[in-house]
């Protein structure tokens, strides 16, 4: 079976079209990954702890919600802890 007979055949897939942001102050934020307590961000720079939010937007349907960057970010890493707030 070629990979045009797999599509043809109703078997093809979907890639959503993801998009994750961090707002501060603001700025807008390139967001790579977003996981449970932490983002990886595409771009690392220095921000003291601050309060933000994340804009996650899929397929067009966009959710947000409020954070803390109880750590700030630093230049030396792209990982940044978060607290969701209340």
């Amino acid at each position: 079976m070629s990979f045009m007979d797999f599509k043809s055949n109703g078997h093809g897939g979907h890639s959503a079209d993801v998009r994750i942001r961090l707002i501060l102050n603001g700025n807008s934020i390139p967001v790579a990954q977003l996981g449970p307590g932490f983002l990886l961000l595409d771009v690392s720079t220095n921000h003291p702890p601050c309060e933000g939010k994340i804009l996650l937007s899929v397929d067009g349907s966009e959710r947000q919600w409020a954070v803390r960057l109880p750590e700030g970010i630093t230049a030396e890493t792209k990982r940044v802890p978060v607290l969701a707030r209340m």
